[in-house]
């Protein structure tokens, strides 16, 4: 998992930004794992999964990706004649998701398409923690070494990033070490941060102990057309308030195309379209690129 991350990071920065590659190269990738957690899981309540299968399937869409050499082709048009393409889960999600937060059906319809994610965010076992953990272990380890740190979460990882930020912001004994730490740069892609029953059990919303994470400078989440897990794709206006508070400087949002093909068809929530994406490549670029005071600055993605 972590090569094929690699491996769709660089491609993207090595197609569009070819003289900062030395630059990236010098920089670690390091992922926060926790797929053995959600597997266990989900063994327990009688799902299967094939490793070996969803590799080799992903390792297909990036090469088919790493074909793509020209980024203009990024575009609606191409991501228009992608087989299976469709607009109707993000349709059925912008419109059945207010309506199940006003009946509280939210978690037990998500129970039935996602249930770790419901787990997660119901807090009834030791499960939402030990996610956190893996995580946070990791965060502290580079905020301790000095390290620029870029963090990229996908999908309903940003939830459990934006947790682990919390609580390293605000939640004892984490708060007196890294209160004061900060990330450079956060990007979410395709996070569901955006629909409100989510917000309403993210860590912090419900205490008076700070509301929102303060250890991020800039923040940049970026959503792909017709990705139903982000239908409110949309963040800056959600979390303005951390803006005001000037408790993040700015949070940037970004409408993308996602030309990831998993299993045959169009799968604009692939994690793997999002990592090689122009526009991912970019923001990574521009970070690489930031003047900075350090004469030799350790770069974390």
């Amino acid at each position: 998992m972590q090569d094929t991350i690699a491996a769709a990071l660089r491609a993207g920065v090595e197609r569009d930004y070819a003289d900062d590659i030395y630059t990236y190269d010098s920089a670690a990738v390091s992922l926060a794992y926790y797929g053995d957690l959600t597997r266990a899981l989900l063994t327990e309540r009688g799902q299967e999964y094939d490793d070996q299968l969803d590799i080799d399937d992903r390792n297909k869409a990036l090469i088919d990706l790493r074909n793509i050499i020209n980024r203009k082709r990024f575009s609606i048009r191409n991501y228009d004649c992608l087989p299976g393409k469709s607009a109707v889960p993000e349709f059925v999600a912008n419109f059945i998701a207010p309506i199940c937060g006003l009946l509280g059906a939210t978690m037990p319809l998500l129970a039935r398409i996602s249930p770790d994610f419901a787990e997660y965010l119901s807090g009834g076992t030791a499960y939402a923690e030990q996610v956190r953990e893996r995580l946070r272990i990791r965060l502290c380890e580079l905020l301790d070494n000095g390290d620029r740190v870029m963090l990229i979460t996908h999908g309903t990882g940003c939830v459990v990033a934006y947790d682990v930020l919390w609580q390293l912001s605000h939640e004892q004994p984490y708060a007196e070490q890294y209160s004061d730490a900060k990330v450079d740069n956060w990007v979410t892609l395709g996070a569901p941060l955006g629909d409100n029953s989510i917000q309403k059990r993210l860590l912090g919303a419900s205490t008076d102990q700070g509301s929102y994470p303060t250890n991020v400078i800039t923040w940049h989440n970026v959503s792909a057309e017709d990705d139903y897990i982000c239908h409110d794709n949309t963040l800056a206006d959600d979390f303005k308030i951390m803006v005001q508070q000037r408790v993040v400087s700015t949070v940037h949002d970004y409408h993308v195309y996602n030309l990831a093909v998993r299993y045959g068809k169009s799968n604009p929530h692939s994690s793997i379209g999002y990592y090689i994406h122009p526009r991912v490549s970019k923001i990574i670029a521009d970070w690489l690129q930031q003047p900075m005071l350090d004469a030799e600055p350790n770069y974390t993605i």
